[in-house]
């Protein structure tokens, strides 16, 4: 499956940042635990790097969302020197 594939798997499934990396970490645990028979922990090393592709995404477009912001709203503060002379 390709980045762009999974990305719309996960949205069209209503899936959140937040349940993706639960999901995650649930995964982490699991395979830590190291009871997984082989095709289980198979499965779950590819939805686990489904999820990660996923959460990467979705961080990748909100930092560019960021950027967006910064640019628009925040500009260097430059101190008014006439309220020194009152």
């Amino acid at each position: 499956m390709s980045d762009n594939t999974e990305s719309q798997a996960a949205t069209a499934t209503g899936e959140t940042f937040e349940s993706a990396m639960a999901e995650l970490n649930r995964l982490v645990a699991q395979m830590e635990e190291g009871e997984l028979p082989l095709e289980a922990a198979i499965a779950a090393y590819q939805r686990g790097v489904a999820l990660v592709r996923y959460c990467t995404a979705q961080l990748e477009k909100v930092d560019r969302q960021i950027e967006v912001l910064d640019r628009e709203m925040l500009k260097p503060f430059e101190a008014d020197n006439t309220a020194e002379g009152k």
